[in-house]
Formats: C-alpha cells, sequence, structure tokens
C-alpha cells in the first residue's frame, strides 16, 4: 500500500521506512516479551478472534464458513470474511488456537499498524509540514495507545485502520493530481473493496472521500468522474463474490454483513445502557444458541431487528437519550468494569481517551481556521463515520480508525503554540 504511485510533486514525499521497521520491531517485541499472544482459554478459547476465530476454525475442520458462536449451527454472513481468511490461513499453517498461530496473526496486526505510520507521516507532510509528518509517525509508532489494538487483539481493527487511512492518503494524491489518474482511481477501488471485506461501516465514508476529490478538480470533472465509476466497479467486483456466496448460501441478499438487526437489538431495547456487556449470542445461553440454530441466522437476526424496531418506534424519549450517550462515549471512552484496588488504572484509561478526542477535535479546529488542506475531509470523516455507532451500539475500539488523524491533527496543535512574551 505504501507504493501506490502519484504524481511528480507526490512522489517527492520520501516515506520512512525507518520508522515503518522501529514501529513494527516495537510491536512485535513487546507482544513476544508480554506474551500476549498466550490468549485466554475462556470459553473454549473465544477471546482468540471471538466469531471471526470460531469462523476460521469452521473453515479449517471442513464446516466452511458457517458457526460463528457455539457448536455447529450452520452457514453465516455474521462478519465480513477478508480477516476471517487470515485467521483461517494462521490456523492452517500453526494449528487452530495455538500461541503459534495467536503471535502470527498479532505479528500481521503489527505489520498492517506500522504501515498506518507510513501514511500517518504522508497526511502530515501533505496537509501540513514535513515536520509534524515526522512527529506524527514516531509517535504512532511508539505511543502505547496506538499500539494496543495491534499487539492484544486478535480482530479486524488494524487491518480496516490501515486500509481507511491508505484511502484518506489516496484522496489527499489524487486532488492534488488534478482528480486522479486511472491507475490511482482503479488503487481506490482496490482498497476500498478491501475495506469493505473487512468492516462494513467505515465504508461510508468512500463517496464521500471520492466526491470530495471531483470537487476539487471543476476543470476536468468528468473524466475524474469515470474514473470514480471505474473505482466503484473495481470496489463492487471484489465485493461480487461475497454476495453472490450469501445469495446461494443463505438465500438472502447480504451485501456485507448479516447482524445488523441482532446488535440494533442489543443496543436499543428495555435493557440496554447504550453499550454492550457480553456477546451478542451469549455463549451460556443454550435456549438463545437452540433458537439460533433452529431458525438459522438470517430469520433469528430479522426477528431481532423486528423487536428492536418496534422498541425504538415506541420509546423514543429513550432513544435519543441511549443515541446521545452513545455519540458522548465514543469519543470519551467506554466504560468498563472497575476491580477496586485498580481503579487508578480504569481512571488513567478515560482520562487518556478523553484527551486524545479534545486535542484531536481542537486541532481539526485549527486546521479550519488556517485554511489547511483536507481539513474538511477530515472534519466529514468525524461527523460521518461514527454516525451508525451512535444509533446502535458503541466500543472504544470504533474510534481507533481516527486516531491517525487525531495524531496529525494533535501534534500540529501543540506545535502551533506561539511562546507568550513575559508580563513582567
Amino acid at each position: 500500500m505504501a507504493n501506490i504511485a502519484g504524481s511528480e510533486q507526490q512522489t517527492s514525499i520520501r516515506l520512512p521506512w525507518k520508522i515503518f521497521w522501529v514501529g513494527l520491531i516495537v510491536r512485535v517485541l513487546y507482544m513476544t516479551l508480554a506474551h500476549t499472544y498466550r490468549i485466554r482459554l475462556f470459553e473454549d478459547h473465544f477471546q482468540f478472534g471471538w466469531e471471526a476465530g470460531r469462523v476460521a476454525r469452521a473453515l479449517v475442520t471442513g464446516y466452511g464458513y458457517a458457526d460463528p458462536f457455539q457448536g455447529h449451527t450452520g452457514p453465516t454472513a455474521w462478519l465480513p470474511p477478508l480477516y476471517t481468511f487470515l485467521i483461517a490461513a494462521s490456523f492452517k499453517l500453526f494449528g487452530i488456537y495455538s500461541p503459534l498461530s495467536a503471535w502470527f496473526i498479532l505479528t500481521i496486526n503489527s505489520l498492517f499498524s506500522a504501515l498506518t505510520a507510513l501514511a500517518v507521516y504522508e497526511i502530515g507532510y501533505r496537509c501540513f509540514n514535513p515536520r509534524v509528518a515526522l512527529w506524527s509517525a514516531w509517535l504512532w509508532a511508539l505511543y502505547p495507545a496506538a499500539m494496543q489494538f495491534a499487539v492484544k487483539w486478535v480482530w479486524e481493527m488494524t487491518l480496516t485502520c490501515c486500509l481507511f487511512t491508505w484511502i484518506f492518503v489516496l484522496a489527499l494524491r489524487m486532488r492534488e493530481n488534478g482528480g486522479g489518474t486511472w491507475r490511482q482511481w482503479t488503487i481506490f477501488g482496490i482498497l476500498g473493496g478491501l475495506l469493505a471485506l473487512t468492516n462494513a461501516t467505515p465504508t461510508v465514508f468512500l463517496p464521500v472521500a471520492a466526491l470530495w476529490v471531483l470537487w476539487g478538480v471543476p476543470g476536468h470533472r468528468l473524466q475524474a468522474f469515470k474514473r470514480a465509476v471505474v473505482a466503484g466497479v473495481v470496489a463492487g467486483s471484489l465485493l461480487a463474490p461475497w454476495v453472490i456466496r450469501n445469495y446461494l448460501v443463505l438465500h438472502a441478499f447480504i451485501p456485507i454483513r448479516s447482524n445488523f438487526g441482532a446488535e440494533n437489538y442489543m443496543g436499543n431495547s428495555s435493557w440496554s445502557v447504550g453499550f454492550p456487556w457480553g456477546t451478542t449470542v451469549p455463549l451460556e445461553n443454550t435456549r438463545i444458541i437452540d433458537e439460533y440454530r433452529a431458525k438459522g441466522e438470517v430469520q433469528w437476526v430479522r426477528d431481532r431487528g423486528a423487536l428492536a424496531e418496534e422498541w425504538i418506534h415506541t420509546h423514543r424519549p429513550e432513544f435519543w437519550k441511549l443515541s446521545a450517550l452513545r455519540a458522548y462515549m465514543f469519543w470519551a471512552g467506554v466504560p468498563q468494569p472497575v476491580i477496586p484496588h485498580k481503579e487508578y488504572v480504569e481512571y488513567g484509561r478515560e482520562l487518556n481517551f478523553t484527551f486524545g478526542t479534545v486535542v484531536g477535535v481542537l486541532g481539526l479546529l485549527l486546521a479550519i481556521k488556517q485554511r489547511r488542506k483536507a481539513a474538511w475531509l477530515m472534519t466529514l470523516a468525524f461527523l460521518i463515520y461514527p454516525l451508525p455507532y451512535y444509533f446502535v451500539t458503541v466500543q472504544a475500539r470504533f474510534r481507533h480508525i481516527l486516531e491517525p488523524l487525531i495524531m496529525v491533527l494533535a501534534v500540529n496543535l501543540f506545535q502551533s503554540a506561539e511562546k507568550r512574551k513575559p508580563v513582567f
């Protein structure tokens, strides 16, 4: 991704591969020495990839893309396939739920996270200046909060973040390059298709980024529009086999994932508190597992979605209160269970999370005031990407996709601060 071609102006930016290698080595060393690859055995290794790990196990053991929870429950489209295939590859190579498999997949996570540092550098360089770029990239490479999901979580956050950030970089390059070349738009479509096969929600940003590129080149808008259409075709062709498989196997049109109704039910019902405690399908609840198996995933999710819609319709004030609470928690942090003798850890986590949001938003306002390149594209990312989470569910990891932009904006904020002359 880091070798995406650009114009002459773009090739003058030399990406700091030293930062990439340092970031990768630090992550792999930490994960190895801290033994974060030794994942708890709780509920038959469920924390090893959660639903993605279960489906990967089914793939490797011959049951196909199926069984996301407990036992053999049938085919699924609960989550898109790209990261699940990576876990399945690790299982095939190094054993199902083995420590070596975990080490391998966390190393892949670390690779994606380190590649993001290069994208952070280019965003800082193009939108601000080389000094902001260098500080931002080094911070991303070495700041513990930026690497936590890479070294501890077998989940798609680092891959999604990497794809999203490089799509942002590509949008910058294309706008600078008079609307982008055929090659750039093709790569935009490939990255967009891979993003859709990894995580559904961030795809809402793809048309926004494309329109931002088109809006910036009024003299060549028609030509750029043709190329954007090709990008859409490329992205759709990557997604098409998954959609066709879902229709043939599950007998329903499922463009990316099937679980929206179940998530909506978890987030909007009489017991909802704005964020999920536990899993959408409790593994220990055999009644729910049996119901899910008997109905099949599509009908079970559809029934849950209908219950959520009915609750929203009859509890409008409560729904809007929950949505406001989720919006707050997206930016301020989702509560975690507090162990009495470790309360300071939770308070520190929430303070660090909120501090990132505050400096990021202040940095964004400063960028708008300074009329920095892509300030409005960053604004749209901040406004549009989180919207689905406000209305359905929220977790702290969802903000990770925006954290490269937050880091660049924060560095520019602090470096733009002027020294005041002493009063006396």
